[in-house]
Parts: structure tokens; sequence; C-alpha cells
């Protein structure tokens, strides 16, 4: 059963049933959220302007990388907890092993770099941009957010070992500050 519906994950852009209804998205295909032993998806990111691709199943490949979502650049919780936790532990995260430290937001690639610049975050997190929420669709975890611009990312955090999910932490409300933070992140 597992290896058909990782069959019908790739092959549908992980809009398959999977027994029950998580969300019903305008597709009309049922979404399933990304789960710990699930493959990243192959979908470019951008990081500083348009016109730097980074391919995120790549970017995972054959190293332990931290990932963590946020609704929003320049937003007051991502702003003044969750992007500065993850900075003041980079050190920590890096010395038990994690290649990269990666933020993905739905935003531009223009507006994570002037995020990043404002919160100095060269040589300690890497901040993607997912335009179009192509990554947060695929990996299940959008939400929509009229007063933000509609549809964003929830707030998660998540390890990932050789491009497979080790662990994932979702914020219940999809914008809480609990469970997701950098201080909550087993590696």
């Amino acid at each position: 059963m597992q290896s058909i519906q990782t069959a019908f994950r790739s092959s549908l852009g992980r809009n398959v049933l999977n027994g029950c209804a998580r969300s019903l998205h305008s597709t009309n295909f049922l979404n399933m959220p990304v789960k710990v032993g699930d493959k990243v998806p192959s979908v470019d990111l951008y990081e500083k302007s348009p016109a730097n691709k980074v391919n995120f199943a790549s970017l995972c490949d054959g190293k332990k990388v931290v990932v963590f979502g946020v609704p929003g650049a320049f937003t007051p919780g991502c702003s003044k907890t969750h992007l500065p936790g993850y900075i003041a532990d980079a050190d920590k995260l890096k010395s038990q092993g994690v290649s990269e430290i990666v933020c993905i937001s739905v935003n531009d690639a223009f507006v994570m770099d002037a995020w990043a610049q404002a919160h100095k975050t060269e040589g300690k997190v890497r901040m993607l941009a997912d335009p179009s929420a192509q990554l947060t669709k695929e990996l299940g975890l959008e939400q929509d957010l009229p007063p933000l611009g509609g549809i964003r990312s929830k707030r998660f955090s998540m390890v990932v070992e050789s491009g497979v999910v080790k662990s994932l932490n979702v914020e219940p409300d999809g914008t809480g500050l609990s469970c997701s933070l950098a201080s909550k992140l087993s590696v």
C-alpha cells in the first residue's frame, strides 16, 4: 500500500485520496500532507533573485537539512521569534550534523533577500522563496490567509536526511509559535 501511495503522490503531485480527506483544493483533488518517511518533492525555489533557482530535492540530497516554513517574511511572529531562534541556534544545529538550515516562505525572492539582509542570516540560514506556493502545496502545508495575501505556508519545521523527512512539526493552528521553534527541534 505504501508504494502505491508513493507512486500516486509523485505522479499526481501529491493530490490523491489516502482513505480520508484532509482538505479540498480548487483542483478538486484531496491533498495529502507530508509525513515522516516521505521523500521531499523536486521543486524549484529561489534565492536572492528569480534568476537563482535552487531545487529543493537536490538541496536535501545526501545531507541533513533543517527546514522551517513561515506564513510571511517581515510578519511579527516570523521576524521577532521564529527566524531569530534559528539564527541564534545555527551553530548548535550545525554542530549536530546539520549541513543547511533553510527558511521557506510564500514570498518573492527579492522580499526574502531583503528579509535575510535585515536579519543578517548569511552563513546561518538560507532564505528561499516559494513565490507560487508550489513546494508549500506539494507538502500539503498551505493555508489561506487573506490578510497576508492569500495562500501562505503553515508554520512548520522538519528535519530532512538524504531527501527523506525524518521529523515534522506543524503548528496545530498553522500560525502559532510552539512546536516549530528552533528550541523544540530534535536533530
